[in-house]
């Protein structure tokens, strides 16, 4: 048997055993998942993995994690990249009306924290900064300036990109059109900074693959992608003030990502329930690596676990415990 096969059939086995360990018992059986993470770490998979810090929002808003400490969990997890949330760093910043000294505060330590623990900067995820794909021109101006601030973060803590949404507007024609200005703004002003604007499917009209994708098409500038996620692909809610009243229009996950993939500089592995067999219960992982590596894809990919059974931390390993097995079953 080559060494290649032999060891992904020892790390796909290993993971088995271990993800079991981690459903059995929610709290405990650390020790299998250390094994499962050890086996499948050796499977070399075609892509780097980066923790998203929305992973442990609820530690941070519990008050059971600094967020300034992101660097150091992620990295005693076993990754090597990190994807910071705007939003989680808010309330400091927000008391400061986002002062110069402020933004700077926030790279300073941030990047001293990453450097402390050899991980790497890889994007920021932007939020609550202005609609960008409002109809109203002045507001998508000044959504645009708000964003600033941010691509001068990303640049000065070695990202190569910020993620924002496309929210403003329902009616696809005009969507497309505020989309299209709105973003072609804010990549001419990252441009000169080297920073690339990524958006991801996130709800509403940017969760239709192939209009985000035309999105992309027609501001064709190098420097403006998207961020494929797994699983926000809900066009529409029952309840559009209330998350969890389930989706009403679902766009199909498989074709979203692969109408995205060719404008991808980023990945997000979205996660929320596991079955027995460590397996997301609503998406096919192998899948959906095959789509991302037909793509030719080899950069990051982002562990993002927002499920409710297992805590945060056990989600995050289980979510990258799968990944990797699945990478190993990969032909």
């Amino acid at each position: 048997m080559k060494r290649r096969k032999f060891v992904r059939n020892t790390a796909a086995a290993g993971m088995g055993l271990s993800i079991l360990g981690v459903y059995g018992c929610k709290q405990g059986k650390k020790e299998g998942t250390e094994e499962a993470e050890i086996a499948a770490d050796m499977a070399e998979p075609f892509f780097k993995l980066s923790l998203a810090q929305w992973s442990v929002h609820r530690m941070i808003w519990d008050g059971e994690l600094d967020p300034y400490a992101f660097a150091s969990k992620a990295a005693e997890w076993g990754f090597t990249g990190l994807e910071y949330v705007s939003q989680l760093y808010d309330k400091e910043l927000r008391e400061a009306n986002y002062s110069a000294e402020a933004m700077a505060a926030f790279v300073d330590r941030s990047n001293a924290e990453a450097e402390k623990h050899g991980m790497e900067n890889v994007l920021i995820m932007i939020d609550g900064q202005g609609d960008l794909a409002t109809s109203d021109a002045a507001e998508r101006k000044s959504a645009v300036e708000n964003h600033h601030k941010w691509v001068d973060a990303a640049k000065a803590m070695g990202c190569h990109a910020i993620r924002v949404n496309l929210s403003g507007s329902t009616e696809p024609d005009t969507w497309i059109a505020n989309s299209v200005d709105g973003l072609t703004q804010l990549a001419t002003y990252a441009a000169d900074k080297g920073i690339n604007i990524l958006v991801e499917n996130h709800g509403g009209l940017s969760s239709n693959g192939a209009m985000l994708a035309r999105v992309m098409s027609e501001v064709n500038m190098d420097n403006c992608g998207t961020l494929p996620d797994f699983g926000n692909f809900c066009i529409r809610r029952n309840d559009p003030a209330d998350y969890g009243s389930g989706c009403a229009e679902m766009y199909d996950i498989y074709k979203g990502v692969q109408e995205l993939m060719p404008y991808a500089k980023a990945v997000s592995a979205k996660s929320h329930n596991f079955n027995e067999a460590g397996d997301e219960t609503e998406i096919d992982y192998t899948r959906m690596l095959q789509i991302v590596r037909d793509a030719g894809y080899t950069g990051f990919i982002g562990v993002e676990y927002e499920g409710n059974d297992l805590g945060e931390q056990e989600g995050i390993m289980a979510t990258k415990a799968l990944l990797l097995k699945s990478a190993s079953e990969m032909s």
